[in-house]
């Protein structure tokens, strides 16, 4: 085996979101950076386990972003469906 195994589909945590947030820099869907996204399959299973353990950390905060953003969207949906007189 070699240091850079092949992939199996359940070894990558994409979420197929592919969303970013700008200021943490981390995937709504993952909780990667785009570094982290970018070289995914460039990495050792050991580093991709270090991301991995990370993840669990990330992605609270990132949930109650993205719930936020959607609110916000449905308010505006809202608003352009029944427009002024």
């Amino acid at each position: 085996m070699s240091e850079h195994d092949p992939l199996e589909p359940i070894d990558s945590p994409c979420q197929l979101v592919c969303s970013m947030d700008k200021e943490s820099g981390h995937c709504f869907g993952c909780g990667r950076t785009t570094d982290e996204i970018a070289y995914w399959t460039l990495k050792t299973k050991q580093e991709r386990d270090e991301i991995l353990a990370l993840l669990p950390a990330r992605m609270p905060p990132l949930r109650i972003k993205l719930e936020e953003r959607r609110s916000r969207r449905r308010v505006n949906k809202r608003r352009r469906t029944n427009p002024e007189p």
